[in-house]
């Protein structure tokens, strides 16, 4: 076992420090929170607290944490698609099929495998196996992904995730017949709780908001943009599955015959956010994958 420290400052976010910790380091849960206050692991300006305690702006806290020793990440020779790079940060394009970080059975041919190989300096991220990671995309979602070199461009991207003043927005493919031109979900997503993996809409879960647009009705499918107000893991997945319109081609909360060697057919195309230095809102753009326009381009053969 190691022990390893994580520290945030407290800037503008409010609630017990449980929730706030949560929502900063999303590797944690916050049982696992929880169980670090009463184990006294947690400090808030050097004093312990526990889990109802009220975060405060100006506050520092540190969390210790024993890690299991696992295999280090091995820097791997792949191709990477680099939309744009400078010193502080750089984009890039995820195709579908790729897991964005190792995790326990995938410990190689990860994006942050290809990002060490492929670049000399890298942010701590969120944990040790998550060098230059800010936020994430699933495995079987295409899209862009902002990765920082450094702590502090880490930290300014970070926040702005935290405080929803990114812009992001998907294209998907969804099952049935969309009734209105634009909607707007708000429904809080949780972990099930008979199955750790997935997530669900859910009264004890965290706030999620999704907002979309109908591009496109075909028989028995819509074509959606949606953006996100909230970033919840599987958010987009979970909420068209609320709503009855799961996305074609998910095999976790989608009807299994619709899934292929695609995954499904949700596509991050648009990534908008401050630069951390210069202060620069930089907006990029990715086309739908070929695989997702010649499925479009059979669907509206049969309309």
């Amino acid at each position: 076992m190691t022990e390893r420290t994580y520290s945030l400052n407290v800037n503008n976010e409010e609630g017990r420090i449980d929730k706030v910790i949560t929502e900063r380091f999303s590797s944690f849960t916050r049982t696992q929170i929880q169980s670090l206050l009463k184990e006294k692991k947690v400090t808030v300006n050097g004093q312990i607290v526990k889990a109802n305690y009220k975060v405060q702006a100006g506050d520092q806290i540190v969390m210790t944490v024993q890690e299991k020793e696992i295999v280090s990440i091995q820097a791997e020779a792949m191709p990477l698609h680099i939309v744009y790079e400078d010193d502080q940060l750089a984009v890039i394009y995820k195709e579908s099929g790729m897991v964005v970080h190792p995790s326990k059975g995938h410990l190689s041919g990860t994006l942050v495998n290809g990002l060490l190989h492929h670049f000399k300096n890298l942010s701590d991220g969120t944990g040790e196996f998550r060098p230059g990671i800010v936020h994430r995309i699933d495995k079987d979602t295409s899209g862009l992904l902002v990765i920082a070199k450094t702590n502090e461009a880490h930290e300014h991207l970070a926040q702005q995730f935290l405080n929803h003043t990114t812009e992001r927005v998907y294209t998907a493919l969804v099952h049935g017949e969309v009734e209105h031109d634009e909607g707007r979900i708000d429904a809080p997503i949780g972990r099930m709780t008979n199955n750790r993996m997935k997530r669900t809409v859910t009264l004890e879960g965290r706030p999620a908001v999704t907002h979309f647009k109908r591009l496109e009705l075909y028989h028995d499918f819509s074509l959606l943009e949606l953006t996100l107000e909230t970033g919840r893991t599987h958010q987009i997945r979970v909420h068209m599955t609320y709503i009855n319109h799961p996305v074609v081609g998910d095999p976790m909360y989608g009807p299994a015959a619709s899934v292929d060697k695609h995954g499904q057919y949700l596509h991050a195309g648009v990534l908008g956010f401050e630069h951390p230095t210069s202060g620069e809102w930089l907006r990029f753009e990715q086309p739908l994958p070929d695989y997702f326009v010649k499925k479009l381009e059979m669907l509206a053969e049969t309309n």
